[in-house]
Formats: structure tokens, C-alpha cells, sequence
């Protein structure tokens, strides 16, 4: 396991000590969450890029007029 150590204003620090208090977390915990959250954010708009470049745009531009229209409907 890794340390790492963050510079943060001191308002942040105690809003951020605040929000882990409520959830009944460490900071440690908090931070872990924050960063498996952008990662897994990370990954998935990785996937999509990935797929996005190896689809059909016009495929997936039709796909998109069929749901709108369900949606507007």
C-alpha cells in the first residue's frame, strides 16, 4: 500500500473532515472512495472511446434518432 500526501485549503480539509464524519469514515476511506469512483470513471469513458472508434458513426447516429424518437414520443 502507498501514502500519499495532498496540500488542501484549510476550508476543503474540514469540509472534506465534516463529509467523512457523517459517513462514518476515515479520510483514508474517503479518499480511497473519491479515487475508485474517477477511475471507474476513467475506465469506462476509456471503453467507449475505444468502442466508439471501431463502431459504424452512421450505425450509431440511427440508433440515437430511434431512441429519441421513443423518448419523445
Amino acid at each position: 500500500m502507498s501514502t500519499l500526501t495532498i496540500r488542501l485549503p484549510d476550508e476543503q480539509h474540514e469540509r472534506l473532515r465534516v463529509l467523512a464524519a457523517q459517513r462514518g469514515i476515515s479520510m483514508n476511506k474517503l479518499f480511497e472512495e473519491f479515487s475508485n469512483k474517477a477511475l471507474t470513471e476513467f475506465d469506462v469513458e476509456s471503453r467507449f472511446r475505444i468502442r466508439a472508434a471501431r463502431g459504424d458513426k452512421a450505425k450509431g447516429l440511427a440508433i440515437l434518432e430511434v431512441l429519441d424518437a421513443k423518448h419523445a414520443g
